[in-house]
């Protein structure tokens, strides 16, 4: 309960369930295959923003000194502790918003007839599980970039730099299947299509180094 009320702080909470709620007024989509393109950009800005101060949040608060009495095995697990607990919390936001284009905007189906209904579970499925690496990437690499620089807003800033050059047609050109952003790019009408997929690979191995190297940072920064 601690680390809940330490990482989601009512601020947090509320400027997180606004932004998917004007998002799913406010961002047009004619079929429900275009809700995921819709969410994913402004989800991993959404991440981003909210677990950069997951420690840096120690160090404006005066409270580092007192950490670094702690063992840095215990350091960890009380900053891994925060990061899950704020990205069950952003995937419930994300599930969220997917719900709200279709109570809000009420698109067409992505699939007719009588595999109607499958197609979008299938799809929601397929959102789900890209959402859910787009989110623990980008909050991730926001918290690594914040100590790495001490300071939250440089975090933010070297993803969100990040963010504008993988999520535009530059990058889609150059990295074609293996972007950041290949959920987004993927083309929606070819349901069978998976070499999005190479982007998340792309995204999961750069956050495993990223909790790799994490513990070093925090001891040379913190």
């Amino acid at each position: 309960m601690h680390e809940i009320k330490i990482s989601l702080p009512f601020y947090k909470i509320s400027y997180a369930v606004f932004f998917v709620v004007i998002l799913s007024l406010v961002r047009g989509v004619t079929y429900s295959d275009e809700i995921g393109i819709a969410l994913e950009a402004p989800m991993a800005i959404l991440a981003a923003s909210f677990c950069a101060d997951t420690y840096t949040q120690e160090i404006t608060g005066k409270r580092s000194e007192i950490q670094r009495l702690y063992p840095m095995k215990k350091r960890m697990y009380s900053i891994y502790r925060r990061i899950v607990i704020q990205e069950i919390f952003l995937l419930s936001v994300a599930v969220t918003g997917y719900g709200l284009f279709y109570i809000v905007q009420n698109p067409g189906k992505a699939g007719i007839g009588q595999n109607g209904s499958k197609n979008e579970i299938c799809q929601f499925l397929v959102y789900f599980a890209a959402i859910a690496v787009t989110l623990v990437f980008w909050g991730l690499l926001s918290n690594l970039l914040s100590c790495l620089s001490r300071n939250m807003w440089l975090g933010i800033s070297g993803c969100l730099l990040l963010c504008l050059i993988t999520n535009s047609s530059v990058g889609d050109r150059y990295l074609g299947a293996w972007n950041l952003f290949s959920y987004t790019f993927r083309n929606v009408g070819n349901s069978s299509g998976f070499s999005w997929i190479c982007g998340k690979i792309v995204c999961v191995c750069i956050g495993i180094i990223t909790v790799a190297v994490l513990p070093e940072i925090i001891e040379k920064r913190g």
